[in-house]
């Protein structure tokens, strides 16, 4: 059973002792953490909180809810709700932060309190950290009796949500009606089995056929989008009888999709596919991640636009994406971070806006994959001893590469023309993990392993 504690929230499996899982006693004293920050720092002493439909869920929720109100804050609670969902009422509302309830994809025995800040992002490392001290201090102030904070249930914040997303001018609702779309919606029975049919209902799609879209928390598969999690849909797909496949996380911030003929299009291009579609008509900026795929890049210097790469982690996206003035960015996990709308992950505006580019494109969903760059990613890891110095190999690593571009901003990054490596090393245990992508996979796969050959020659 386990209880991580970090920057952003506090995430762990449900049963056991406290101190080593995600306990009641855990989420109180977290809460309280969180709560007591909120006071600290903002006058708006409201907190918005959602949770993703996990049978954890409700029973924490109830815990948050009373520890924020005893602190003699006041709770809005939307119930069964998004990620996004939540991020935008913070705002909308006037909160002083938010949390969410969720472990995002996560397997079922796990959840997470997701910290916000009142512009409805999560909170930054130094406040994180300030959030960590005060759990570990116990130091709260609790509220007299006259002063408890009020509850207020809003199950309306999603149809605003989606409402602001269909309001957006690069959101076609006509466009997309007249294409009279068939898709298909995997929501493994979270939060998104709500959100999504109502959002592509409201897009006026002509016919959705819903898998797993019953909110009960039983996720019928691992509940990462990835290829290998995802077989189900495609072959819904295989059949040729849709035209789309959505598929959301537990918490509808990552969207990957399944092109008409049942083959993925590929979470680190649904950012791409949006990005595309954005610059056509409103050039900028764009941001993502080190280690996703590098035709972000190709795309944006196709338009005449600058790309620019963050750490990893959405704080660090967004961070770079203000810092550039980015008009769009997100992660190579399906996580596409819209400015126009919000600075978070957000599953269903980017819904909409890949239906308005399909849509407009004419064509099918498999040739619009076509049209972009053919890259592929291998993921590796090699393990260390504990004594080794994780900091002095990658240095070393860095001296022998000194002659490449390298990138040092979060691990080593190596560029070798159109390819790259990517080097980070965990900051729990003595692991280097290693991405590297090429136009070729096993030319990628080779790179991953001329670096764990170079490695493991440091260390000797």
């Amino acid at each position: 059973m386990t209880l991580i504690k970090s920057i952003s929230g506090i995430r762990g499996t449900i049963g056991g002792e406290p101190g080593e899982t995600l306990s009641p006693i855990d989420v109180v004293k977290f809460s309280a953490a969180y709560g007591s920050w909120v006071k600290q720092n903002s006058t708006n002493h409201r907190i918005v909180i959602g949770r993703d439909a996990r049978p954890s869920g409700e029973y924490i929720a109830k815990l948050v809810s009373s520890t924020l109100q005893s602190l003699g804050l006041s709770v809005i609670d939307l119930g069964l709700s998004t990620t996004p969902t939540v991020e935008v009422e913070v705002v909308e509302a006037q909160a002083g932060g938010g949390i969410i309830i969720t472990a995002s994809h996560n397997p079922v025995q796990w959840n997470a309190l997701k910290l916000l800040n009142e512009k409805g992002e999560f909170i930054s490392a130094a406040d994180g950290k300030v959030v960590l001290d005060l759990a570990e201090s116990g130091n709260f102030d609790f509220v007299e009796v006259k002063q408890i904070g009020s509850y207020h249930q809003d199950e309306s914040a999603l149809e605003r949500h989606i409402k602001s997303i269909l309001d957006l001018p690069l959101v076609d609702v006509d466009a997309i009606r007249e294409r009279k779309f068939k898709i298909v919606v995997d929501a493994v029975n979270s939060s998104g089995g709500i959100a999504v049919p109502m959002l592509l209902k409201k897009l006026g799609v002509d016919t959705i056929q819903e898998l797993y879209c019953e909110p009960n928390g039983m996720f019928p598969h691992n509940p990462e989008p990835l290829p290998e999690n995802i077989t189900q849909i495609c072959g819904e797909l295989e059949n040729g009888n849709y035209d789309l496949g959505i598929i959301v996380d537990p918490d509808v911030d990552r969207l990957a999709l399944v092109c008409e003929d049942g083959v993925p299009f590929g979470e680190e291009y649904t950012l791409v596919s949006v990005s595309d579609y954005v610059l056509q008509n409103t050039p900028g900026a764009t941001v993502s991640n080190l280690s996703s795929t590098r035709a972000l890049r190709d795309i944006s210097e196709k338009h005449g636009c600058t790309y620019h790469a963050s750490a990893v982690g959405e704080v660090n996206v967004v961070e770079k994406m203000k810092e550039v003035n980015a008009i769009i960015g997100g992660e190579g996990n399906g996580g596409i971070i819209y400015p126009e709308l919000h600075y978070g992950r957000d599953a269903l505006v980017g819904i909409a806006l890949f239906l308005t580019y399909l849509a407009k494109f004419g064509k099918s969903a498999s040739m619009l994959r076509s049209t972009y760059p053919a890259y592929h990613i291998s993921k590796n890891k090699i393990e260390l001893t504990p004594e080794l110095d994780v900091d002095k190999v990658l240095e070393d690593i860095k001296t022998r590469y000194q002659s490449n571009p390298i990138n040092t901003v979060d691990g080593v990054k190596i560029e070798f023309d159109k390819e790259w490596v990517h080097l980070r090393k965990s900051n729990t245990e003595p692991i280097i993990r290693i991405y590297s992508e090429s136009e070729n996979e096993a030319t990628s796969e080779h790179l991953a392993q001329k670096i764990i050959a170079d490695i493991r020659e440091v260390i000797s």
